[in-house]
């Protein structure tokens, strides 16, 4: 497989901030923010439409424990997890990766984005989601 992150972990070729059997965390090569942190699925999974429910979970659990750290090794007030996941989204490396990165009041940058998409929905968007999640998740 021609993975970026994979080939990261079978070279151990990574600042590593956490490695475990099913979530991993390191530093990018150009963080937006000192400690910006990417966290991942050690295995192999494209986008959060491809990876198991408890391998999302493990690699959530991580994120919080990462973001937790930044508080607290970092004094970061707070974190902005940032993901993007197939080829609508502009995801730079296909694997499941979010980035965590430690923000702090006086940073003068913005991870949110400044403009609203063009694209259009004929119906009521919230009513079509809604209707798609599976039974267990009512209204």
């Amino acid at each position: 497989m021609d993975c970026t992150f994979c080939h990261l972990i079978h070279d151990d070729a990574a600042r590593w901030v956490a490695r475990g059997p099913v979530a991993s965390a390191f530093a990018p090569l150009n963080p937006l923010a000192p400690g910006h942190t990417l966290v991942i699925p050690t295995a192999h999974w494209a986008d959060i439409f491809d990876v198991p429910p408890g391998d999302l979970a493990h690699t959530m659990a991580l994120v919080q424990q990462v973001a937790a750290a930044m508080r607290t090794a970092l004094k970061a007030t707070g974190v902005n997890v940032l993901n993007a996941s197939g080829p609508g989204s502009e995801q730079s490396v296909p694997h499941l990766h979010f980035h965590v990165v430690p923000r702090w009041l006086d940073d003068a940058f913005s991870t949110w984005p400044t403009k609203r998409s063009r694209h259009h929905i004929a119906d009521d968007p919230v009513t079509q989601l809604a209707d798609a999640m599976p039974a267990t998740h009512t209204r």
